[in-house]
């Protein structure tokens, strides 16, 4: 059984902001966001089709350049949750739910 892209989705955001945050190295924060990426654009594209991951995959990169402004107005981690949650919703409601309702 394949695990929800959602929670990988908005988990991968959180722990990408993490990792950059904790080590210092803002790069490493990039290589977790990277690594998921791909791995989430292929399951959208099997789940859900090209269209759909193309889109979901703009939201979940989308998400990572809103939250540098967005923090400098609510702050980092409140932009970080918020951009991780529009992402999971996002592939909840266009990659997940679809599959489940196949399955």
């Amino acid at each position: 059984m394949d695990v929800p892209t959602a929670p990988i989705a908005g988990g991968s955001l959180i722990a990408g902001y993490l990792t950059a945050r904790v080590t210092g190295v803002r790069p490493l924060g990039g290589v977790v966001l990277a690594a998921a990426g791909a791995y989430l654009a292929n399951r959208w594209r099997s789940q859900a089709g090209a269209g759909v991951a193309a889109g979901l995959l703009a939201t979940y990169l989308g998400g990572f350049g809103v939250s540098h402004p967005l923090a400098k107005r609510i702050g980092a981690w409140p932009s970080v949750l918020t951009v991780a949650g529009v992402s999971a919703a996002a592939s909840y409601a266009l990659a997940d739910r679809a599959a489940a309702q196949r399955a």
